[in-house]
């Protein structure tokens, strides 16, 4: 964000020549692992890397940019809590020492007794002028991690919106506080200006959030006495407040608070029941005008999973901020007013806006927002970049539901595993109606983020329009995008998807035929 002094641009510039965060030595990162009595594959989930990428690191590799703060992230709060382990269990303040070091060499650095820095457990920055809390907007004096935030939650007041956004209007009354019990917490002491620093934390236990789907199956399945179907239609019709409920155990010890009821601008509000608000989510619905001569074979393959995927996404912290700069800052999320850009690719792909009747200027979200920029640069150059005339947004992160989301793809393929359909269908029903009613809803009074409705949607329709891309660069004849998980190809789709139920894969939908042998072309899934 720029501050008042103009100096924004500059902070960022100087963030991104920070220095690298220092690792153990290869042999102590192993030990460190294995003293935590934790797996590579445990490690290299949490940190979006392969586990044998975190086997060459503990061989002696070094990882450099991201992977190599959240690795350092990752051991620093291991060692930090295996020396609290120690302390507990023998009650000697130094036990720690005989923890492996943070230094490249393996050995302990000894302090600088003039450096406070080295003894703050926060990564904590004192502001020389306040700037709005992502949490509730009214000036903070430190930004912790890279945002400006209270804190002490008792000095977190949400308030009204900016005096210098003038389209925005003020709210007849105050948005209701943040939920109680939620406070934020703060990774140990180290550089990471230039990341982004990941939400998931060492020893926070993996089986509590699992537990909580598991012992429901269980309770519904006894309560019924063993009745699949009333036990699934049971879990079914609570998914609701199952859901709220593992995301606030998935966010124990999270980095950031979030505000469950923030102020909200006019466009996303909807004008009455029966109308929507002004956020275009970009949803694909396109076919194919004309299909190559002759007759051809076509795939229909479901995406799996595509809203439980789109939970990873940028989404915003706090309450939204009106700006009129046309800056995209990456380190933000929102919704955007836009002049799309012209799109000359409709016979071969899809435009990533959707079907729109109208032109002329729209609301769009984050994901749309991105894969515009994404389509417009220098790799792709599809397309022109978008206008940018307005936006509402706030400090974002894309970890923000992560130990949710994956919390519930676990149970999902522990069920396909087991062939559990009653937990299967649970699950789909906890992510499904969680992103349905996040937004103004009488089903669920505790989160009213509609913004977080239309980004989590508009991400699953990008995620699927990179499908689509993804498959006509690899040589296949795209026929067809639908929604979130449909997608039409001609060719040898197995060369490029991989087939199965998980959620990173395929699966067949339908298999049929199009086109005519003697060239006259008919709409594919239509009659000659």
């Amino acid at each position: 964000m720029n501050g008042p002094d103009g100096l924004g641009e500059i902070d960022s510039l100087l963030a991104s020549v920070a220095p690298e965060a220092e690792l153990p030595a290869p042999a102590a990162r192993r030990e460190l692992r294995e003293q935590a009595r934790l797996s590579k594959a445990q490690v290299a989930r949490a940190l979006g890397v392969s586990p044998s990428t975190v086997a060459a690191w503990e061989a002696g590799r070094d990882p450099v940019g991201e992977p190599r703060a959240r690795y350092a992230y990752l051991l620093d709060g291991l060692r930090d809590k295996l020396a609290e382990s120690q302390q507990g269990a023998t009650g000697a303040p130094d036990s720690a020492q005989q923890l492996p070091a943070s230094g490249t060499n393996g050995q302990t650095p000894s302090p600088d007794p003039g450096d406070q820095a080295a003894d703050d457990p926060d990564d904590v920055e004192n502001l020389t002028v306040p700037e709005p809390c992502v949490l509730c907007g009214t000036p903070a004096s430190l930004r912790v991690a890279g945002f400006p935030q209270h804190l002490d939650p008792a000095d977190c007041h949400p308030a009204a919106p900016a005096q210098t956004a003038p389209a925005a209007p003020q709210p007849t009354t105050a948005p209701p506080p943040a939920r109680p019990g939620r406070t934020p917490a703060h990774a140990p002491h180290h550089d990471r200006r230039s990341t982004k620093a990941p939400t998931r934390r060492a020893f926070q236990s993996a089986d509590e959030p699992a537990g909580l789907i598991a012992s429901s199956v269980q309770a519904a399945l006894a309560a019924h006495a063993g009745d699949v179907e009333a036990a699934t239609a049971a879990l079914v019709k609570k998914a609701i407040p199952d859901a709220m409920a593992l995301l606030d155990e998935t966010r124990k010890g999270g980095r950031y608070d979030v505000i469950a009821h923030p102020w909200l601008p006019d466009v996303l509000k909807k004008k009455s029941k029966q109308e929507a608000d002004q956020i275009w989510e970009a949803r694909p619905k396109w076919t194919r005008a004309e299909l190559p001569p002759g007759t051809h074979e076509v795939t229909a393959l479901d995406i799996n999973g595509a809203y439980l995927s789109a939970l990873k996404t940028h989404l915003p912290i706090g309450q939204l901020e009106h700006s009129t700069d046309g800056h995209h800052d990456r380190r933000r999320a929102g919704v955007h007013l836009i002049t799309p850009p012209e799109w000359a690719h409709e016979d071969v792909l899809p435009n990533p806006l959707g079907q729109r009747d109208e032109p002329g200027p729209l609301w769009v979200t984050e994901p749309t927002l991105r894969l515009l920029l994404r389509l417009s640069g220098p790799k792709r150059g599809l397309c022109e970049p978008p206008v940018i005339h307005e936006s509402y947004t706030s400090g974002a992160t894309e970890g923000l539901l992560e130990k949710f989301r994956i919390t519930l793809k676990d149970a999902r393929e522990g069920a396909l595993a087991e062939g559990d359909e009653v937990t299967l269908e649970y699950v789909k029903a906890m992510y499904s109606k969680f992103v349905s009613t996040m937004g103004t809803s009488t089903y669920n009074r505790e989160l009213n983020r509609p913004d977080w409705m239309h980004l989590i949607r508009s991400q699953a329709f990008a995620n699927l329009w990179m499908k689509a891309l993804k498959a006509h660069e690899e040589g296949l004849t795209v026929v067809r995008a639908m929604g979130t998980d449909e997608l039409h190809v001609i060719g040898d789709w197995l060369r490029v998807f991989d087939e199965g139920r998980g959620v990173t894969e395929v699966k067949i939908k339908d298999i049929y035929t199009a086109g005519t042998a003697d060239g006259t072309d008919t709409r594919p899934g239509e009659e000659a």
